[in-house]
């Protein structure tokens, strides 16, 4: 199985009174990423599935802030949480 076909996962975390930008709270590839998907599917977190996405905070350090670069997709994420939990 090559690098690509590997699952991987990140979650976000955003407190707006004790954070500037989402934190990357958890991350994994293989086992993990679904041990991940696992406790916040029993947990009612919603998923939003997107490859790129999931690369790039994979690759970030746990508890690290997003980057400015990544604000417009990540404001596109909570859009759709919010539309999920009927918010907008």
């Amino acid at each position: 199985m090559n690098d690509k076909q590997i699952k991987k996962v990140a979650a976000l975390k955003y407190d707006q009174a004790t954070n500037m930008a989402p934190r990357v709270v958890a991350k994994g590839k293989g086992h993990i990423a679904d041990q991940i998907i696992q406790v916040a599917r029993e947990n009612d977190v919603p998923l939003l599935e997107d490859r790129n996405l999931a690369n790039v905070l994979e690759a970030m350090e746990l508890e690290s802030e997003i980057p400015p670069e990544l604000y417009r997709v990540i404001a596109e994420v909570l859009v759709f949480i919010y539309r999920l939990n009927g918010r907008l």
